[in-house]
């Protein structure tokens, strides 16, 4: 069996990597014990801008903030005959926002898949709660070091319990130092020593402990308290050593100079050891319950030290039935008391190393690293892979206006936000409105839903407010109700008409059916001196709305006839070779322009424009999926004829487009491949894009506003919402046609 292990590594300094490396030699002594061979290989992770002189266990490095590097790994673990792979999960080990990098790797694993999380969340961000999501999902088991988290992988995470097991974390064998030969080093004759030890920051609460020894040290006046281990790294490059200074000067506050002691250096495992059997009570004092492993917690107990801890996950469960001692979060009062009663009354403290010493036999690295090696085989047997299309489409998930009330006022929807908070400082603008209208009415027609039609009222006012005399419109609206726009937007006005022109097709009364006749003819003499290919596209739509009311309307059939004309002239000046576009460069909104032409040929029966529909989206088909998920056109930069496609800044109004696109050519061909792209288009709002993380957020109901390098643009704008729920309504509506 070959064993391929993902995670940080020593020589590299932190937990992560002093755990990796003892689990590599636990792997290998449980081999060799039940003579059986295991190879092991190692994928390093590197912190940005620093390598590391490895052993060759280690196989290949991963830069943290390097995308590419985790596919080059993922296709080394791939072809190196590994037959299962082991990733060590830590947030803050791997790229981009809260390590979403690693997902990509994951997903292109060909293997079985072991996740050994360190930490779980109890009330997680979003990048947080989707990224252990779908490593739960990808993943063949998933192993956690507490009993607690199971609770939370299964109703946060949404993970099966069967697929997660516990194993605690290894610690060295002590049973090489008799447990009796320490019990006699406490006496009156020697200092008694108190430590806590690890990476150092904030979190770690050390300054309760130090406010809680003067109360201390007023009755036993021999006792010295060390303060072992580094600076987290990642703190130092934050904000140097602002924390180990603050605790120095609360020692000299406290007058504890010759109390306490820092040592500010990285122990070696046998260093770690011996400081381990000559401390008398080891003190974890972590100011937050959201714990659910600490390594350093798991090695005093291993070694039987008599522990004092707050009660966080980790020590709730490691520490019960008497194999320590609690104190409350932040309660230098509190500690003080249990302190001094261990002090008074040493029995206490024998009794509770000789049940920690008990219990942490189990956890010795020889016991875990059997644990594992049956785990191994029992997933090698099981020989299931959860594979990266698992996208349901048996029903649409998610689908609610709700949100579209944070973000519409009297006047109409507002363009951005602030997260999920409305963006006041910048406004209306027609953009947003007319689509927005588009959205309720299409809800309307397939839904029947009333509330619809409250929203769509105000933003038909906007449309009458944002109507200027000769038919053209202004785009941009202040929220202190001035137009601050001085030309014409094309794709604005394109959009309106295409709003106008659903609902004449759809109308929901008399009274907006002629209020919508009237804006969309006083606007149609500017519909010929367009130029721009959205916005032609756009009111194309549109015109194919209103002609299916009018199928006999002269004006509108030339009108659709004309702009069809000028769109596909586009199509053949700019098309050579592999190019076949209408333009110079793929941006926004790519699928509208073959969409406008599927509707046109839908009326035309044109075949020169259904040759460029098709021809068009097959060109966005090849440079738009990878590996069976839709990969977008990103924003930075464009993707311009000759050039190189970059894929960050993908946005929710590009997909929808897409979904659109492929639904309109299914229902114009019938061909089944189209159906399957519009699913797969869909499927990006859900996960399966080139981050695999979903832009629905649930907690909110909303849809983030685009895909960027290091993870999702957490903004919630309108946009991006109603691109969404067009999607939505859009596969909706095919599925139903379809039965």
């Amino acid at each position: 069996m070959k064993v391929v292990i993902i995670g940080n590594y020593l020589p590299r300094q932190c937990g992560i990597a002093t755990f990796t490396h003892n689990f590599v030699l636990a792997l290998q002594s449980a081999s060799a014990r039940l003579e059986q061979k295991t190879e092991i290989a190692m994928v390093a992770m590197n912190d940005p801008g620093r390598q590391y002189d490895y052993p060759d266990t280690v196989i290949s490095s991963i830069r943290q903030d390097e995308p590419g590097d985790y596919t080059v790994a993922a296709k080394l673990v791939n072809s190196c005959g590994a037959d299962i792979c082991v990733l060590q999960h830590e947030y803050g080990i791997f790229g981009g926002e809260s390590g979403v990098l690693i997902l990509g790797l994951v997903h292109q694993l060909e293997i079985p898949l072991v996740v050994i999380m360190h930490t779980v969340l109890q009330y997680p961000s979003f990048h947080e709660k989707e990224i252990l999501k779908d490593l739960g999902k990808q993943a063949n088991m998933v192993v956690v070091m507490n009993s607690l988290a199971i609770r939370y992988l299964t109703s946060v995470f949404d993970i099966p319990v069967e697929k997660i097991t516990t194993i605690h974390h290894g610690v060295p064998d002590f049973s090489s130092i008799p447990l009796v030969s320490r019990m006699r080093r406490l006496d009156k004759n020697r200092p008694v020593s108190l430590c806590t030890f690890g990476l150092i920051g904030r979190s770690k609460g050390i300054e309760t402990v130090i406010n809680a020894l003067p109360g201390v040290v007023a009755r036993h006046p021999n006792i010295r308290y060390v303060v072992m281990g580094k600076t987290h790294p990642n703190i130092v490059r934050a904000c140097g050593e602002e924390y180990r200074n603050f605790l120095k000067e609360l020692v000299i506050q406290n007058g504890l100079e010759k109390v306490v002691s820092f040592r500010d250096e990285f122990l070696e495992e046998e260093q770690l050891r011996d400081m381990l059997t000559d401390v008398d009570i080891y003190i974890t004092p972590y100011l937050n319950e959201a714990q659910i492993t600490s390594g350093t917690l798991s090695y005093a107990v291993g070694a039987g030290t008599c522990v004092v801890s707050t009660p966080y996950w980790h020590a709730d469960e490691l520490l019960a039935e008497g194999r320590g001692r609690f104190f409350g979060f932040g309660n230098a009062v509190e500690l003080t008391t249990v302190l001094n009663d261990l002090l008074d009354h040493p029995e206490k403290i024998t009794e509770i190393r000789e049940k920690a010493y008990a219990f942490g036999k189990s956890m010795y690295w020889q016991e875990i690293g059997q644990d594992y090696l049956a785990l191994f085989k029992k997933v090698l047997r099981s020989k299931k892979v959860t594979t990266t299309d698992d996208y349901d489409l048996s029903f649409l998930p998610n689908y609610t206006l709700d949100y579209f009330k944070k973000l519409t006022d009297q006047t109409g929807i507002i363009e951005h936000s602030v997260y999920n908070i409305a963006d006041l400082k910048e406004g209306y603008c027609l953009d947003d409105n007319a689509r927005a209208l588009l959205l309720m009415l299409m809800d309307y027609t397939l839904n029947g839903n009333d509330e619809s039609l409250r929203f769509a009222s105000i933003y038909l006012r906007f449309i009458r407010l944002m109507q200027k005399e000769d038919g053209s419109f202004h785009n941009e609206l202040s929220y202190a109700r001035e137009f601050t726009d001085k030309v014409m937007s094309e794709d604005a006005f394109g959009r309106t008409m295409w709003a106008l022109g659903y609902l004449i097709q759809h109308p929901i009364s008399d009274s907006t059916f002629q209020f919508a006749k009237d804006a969309y003819f006083r606007a149609m003499p500017h519909f010929e001196r367009l130029q721009s290919n959205r916005g032609i596209a756009n009111t194309i739509l549109g015109l194919c709305c209103a002609q299916k009311r009018y199928p006999d309307h002269g004006p509108l059939m030339q009108m659709l006839i004309v702009l069809t004309e000028k769109i596909k002239h586009r199509f053949m000046e700019e098309s050579d070779g592999d190019w076949q576009w209408f333009e110079k460069v793929l941006s926004y909104d790519n699928a509208l322009l073959p969409l406008a032409l599927w509707h046109s040929y839908e009326i035309t029966k044109n075949k020169e424009t259904l040759r460029i529909a098709d021809e068009s989206t097959h060109f966005l088909e090849r440079h738009g999926f990878e590996n069976g998920r839709l990969s977008l056109i990103g924003n930075n930069p464009w993707f311009y004829k000759g050039g190189e496609k970059h894929p960050y800044g993908q946005q929710p109004t590009n997909a929808m487009a897409m979904v659109m696109m492929f639904a309109q050519a299914y229902k114009v061909t019938q061909d089944e491949r189209y159906f399957v792209r519009m699913q797969t288009s869909f499927t990006w709002f859900m996960g399966n894009n080139d981050l695999f993380i979903p832009l629905f957020d649930e907690e909110t109901g909303a849809c983030n506003d685009g895909l960027e390098k290091f993870g999702v643009n957490r903004n919630q704008g309108a946009e991006s919402n109603i691109s969404y729920n067009m999607a939505c309504l859009t596969v909706l509506e095919t599925y139903r046609n379809r039965v």
